[in-house]
């Protein structure tokens, strides 16, 4: 497990507390210790958390006991009368905090995935005190000073690659956050950390609580035509657990889209449901967040500004691949006119079927799910549906993302029950490298419940580092629905990429190769992390793979090449609205981070609008992926300004998808190769130098705009 160290987690030190909060208790040298599962290293295989032993009333003394520690540490580091050198200095920051991060990794990371009232309440009460003991280190002035020693004389340190970047790496983070500002400055910066944390973790606990309260209930069967029988039972189920027996519940997913739009034919409450999807946090009542939205942008513009900067985004790019805000707005101008009219074209073909139908009604979002379906089917004669039945849960996890993984890299996996877990649906992989030797341990939460976030994650308990000793622990969290008791698990084949997805993430943490727990696994820039990730969704739809994984869950009959040929055919089918769904998101997440101090809008629906006409993407029958006041990844989940990277990201994409073709495909050369470039350096090397090592060119926008069909007419 790596230190707990406030550089990892960009988010972190940019929401921090005045360190007059900082009054933490610990028991005099010597003063026997309570049992307590994080004082101590876990002795489980890989140090795998003690989820049987831990309790909520742990978390407080770890807390405690893990900040005070870890001030004290840093005290003599800063306060050591020795010349400062790389091992007394930086290699001594490496170290640093070992209780606190065993606590904090263990507790943020159960929860997004598994929470419950009192951990939010000491979500609530540590967030600021957790960011104020990032300021206790940035601002620390004899710190830096002992760093800023060792940067300026870097040159003749004799330090390896990796270890000189580890030592700008700290130099720059320490400027960013304000090393250089006069105290009055810095106390400036404290207050606006302190608040910006509080701010974010009010928007999380609003954002859960206001799914959990909008579910839909439906009083009448009927109204559900369209939806299987075993979705149907699943509902009534849930509206039981809910004290709403006899009725139904659909429960809303996080994203604005919801899965039932698709199948359900009753269009009053396809539009019903869509309604409650897109007026989350913006209604009134306890858990509204339009007020929290604009302050975190305010106070997010006046740190930017404190720090020197002319907005926040301009803040969050500079250490980015794209470098500068700039360089986003040529490739979103690129994509948006393209994907809006893209778009178009796709809904005039479903209008032309609602006409045809009779339906006397313009096509609007709620019916964009369903019709688009219905122009699949009468296109390709494919229906979706027909797709579920082969793409049974284990089938595609085992044979389809871990078939792959032995293909490209020659691991092997076994589930391990010996493990203890954090919930009853949670599984356990030990994963083997190709020479039989242990390579890490591999959690999998696949089902959605009401005490976890929505979407779907990657996260680590425990980060490689050989500094430390230490192999990775890493999990992968998805919200399926969990069908009724006794059915199987059928996946749509968005699902199914999103097993893929988590899982290159989850390889980018299991292959980390570094010293340094810095630089380990997924610590590399925003715009960057969803690279390996998107790439590995390549796997979801290759065919060698594809015939492995989608076997029907009742005969184990290997999915008909004719359906398989028309699931490849559509492709590029409807590509205009699930990227202009995603550019509308990107535009509301980088606009709301442009703006100075004084000058951030203070009406959230109009402010959207308003960003839908600047960039001509104001189509309505196509809404953001998310809109503002339930959009995680920008005001609380880290990345702020920073959503544009899964497109940035996928022009990088479109590139290796490309090399690998010309390549083989699935093979190990190519898998080595890209490990060995890519997935083992983490952080420790430039991200772009990374991309031009593994595939020897720059990256071209071109590869992308035809992979979703951006530059072709019709749907």
């Amino acid at each position: 497990m790596h230190a707990f160290n406030p550089l990892r987690g960009g988010a972190v030190a940019l929401a921090t507390c005045v360190l007059a909060s900082l009054a933490v208790s610990a028991p005099e040298p010597g003063t026997p210790m309570p049992e307590n599962p994080f004082y101590a290293e876990s002795p489980l295989p890989f140090h795998y958390p003690q989820f049987d032993k831990i309790k909520d009333a742990d978390y407080r003394p770890a807390f405690e006991k893990g900040m005070a520690d870890q001030l004290k540490e840093i005290e003599a580091i800063a306060s050591n009368p020795e010349k400062p050198t790389f091992e007394n200095t930086i290699v001594a920051l490496e170290r640093s905090g070992q209780v606190l991060n065993r606590v904090s990794t263990v507790f943020f990371n159960l929860n997004g995935c598994n929470t419950d009232d009192e951990m939010q309440k000491i979500e609530s009460e540590m967030a600021p005190r957790l960011s104020a003991q990032s300021d206790a280190i940035y601002l620390n002035a004899a710190l830096f000073s002992r760093i800023k020693a060792l940067y300026d004389t870097r040159a003749t340190l004799g330090l390896d690659a990796e270890s000189l970047r580890l030592l700008e790496r700290y130099h720059r983070d320490f400027v960013r956050a304000g090393a250089n500002l006069t105290e009055a400055e810095k106390t400036k910066v404290k207050a606006l950390n302190a608040e910006i944390a509080s701010l974010q973790t009010t928007f999380t606990q609003n954002v859960l609580k206001e799914k959990n309260a909008d579910s839909v209930f439906v009083a009448d069967r009927a109204q559900l035509a369209g939806l299987s029988d075993a979705e149907i039972e699943s509902a009534a189920a849930l509206a039981k657990a809910d004290k709403q027996e006899g009725k139904y519940e659909i429960r809303l997913l996080n994203t604005t889209g919801q899965p039932p739009l698709k199948d359900l034919t009753d269009r009053a409450l396809r539009q019903r449901l869509m309604e409650a999807s897109q007026a989350r946090g913006s209604h009134g009542g306890p858990y509204d967040n339009q007020a929290v939205v604009v302050r975190i942008a305010q106070a997010r513009a006046e740190l930017a500004a404190a720090l020197g900067y002319t907005s926040f985004a301009a803040y969050r790019v500079e250490d980015q691949t794209a470098m500068n805000v700039a360089n986003i707005d040529t490739l979103l101008a690129k994509l948006a006119p393209a994907a809006d009219a893209k778009a178009r074209r796709e809904a005039a073909d479903m209008q032309a079927l609602v006409d045809q139908e009779k339906g006397g009604f313009k096509v609007a979002s709620w019916d964009w799910a369903h019709y688009s379906e219905k122009v699949r089917k009468a296109r390709y004669a494919f229906d979706e549906s027909q797709l579920k039945p082969y793409f049974e849960l284990n089938h595609v996890l085992e044979d389809g993302v871990f078939f792959a993984a032995h293909g490209l890299y020659g691991l092997t996996f076994k589930e391990r029950h010996d493990l203890p877990v954090y919930q009853p649906d949670v599984r356990v992989f030990e994963v083997f490298d190709a020479d039989g030797k242990h390579l890490a341990i591999l959690i999998e939460d696949f089902y959605a419940r009401p005490s976890k976030n929505g979407g779907a994650w990657m996260n680590e308990y425990v980060s490689q580092s050989s500094l430390l000793g230490y192999g990775p622990v890493v999990a992968n969290h998805h919200n399926i629905p969990k069908p009724a008791a006794g059915e199987p698990t059928l996946l749509t084949f968005d699902e199914v990429t999103t097993l893929f997805h988590e899982f290159g993430h989850g390889l980018h943490g299991m292959f980390s190769k570094v010293h340094y727990p810095t630089f380990a696994g997924t610590s590399v820039p925003r715009d960057f992390v969803e690279y390996p990730s998107q790439v590995n969704e390549m796997w979801a739809s290759w065919p060698e793979v594809v015939r492995n994984y989608a076997k029907h869950y009742k005969t184990g009959e290997p999915i008909p090449q004719a359906l398989l040929d028309k699931m490849v055919a559509t492709q590029k089918f409807n590509q205009g609205f699930a990227t202009l769904e995603y550019l509308k998101a990107t535009l509301i997440d980088l606009s709301w981070h442009e703006y100075a101090p004084g000058k951030v809008p203070t009406n959230v629906p109009a402010f959207e609008d308003q960003v839908f006409k600047k960039y001509g993407v104001g189509f309505a029958a196509v809404p953001p992926r998310y809109h503002s006041t339930y959009f995680s990844h920008s005001f609380s989940g880290g990345y702020a300004a920073g959503y544009y990277a899964y497109i940035w990201a996928d022009v990088l994409v479109a590139d290796s998808i490309e090399w690998f073709k010309t390549h083989g495909g699935l093979n190990r050369t190519s898998g080595d190769h890209f490990r060995a470039t890519v997935l083992s350096n983490g952080g420790s090397v430039e991200a772009m130098t990374l991309f031009h090592e593994f595939t020897g060119s720059d990256p071209d926008v071109g590869p992308l705009i035809r992979k979703r069909g951006l530059d072709e007419g019709g749907n």
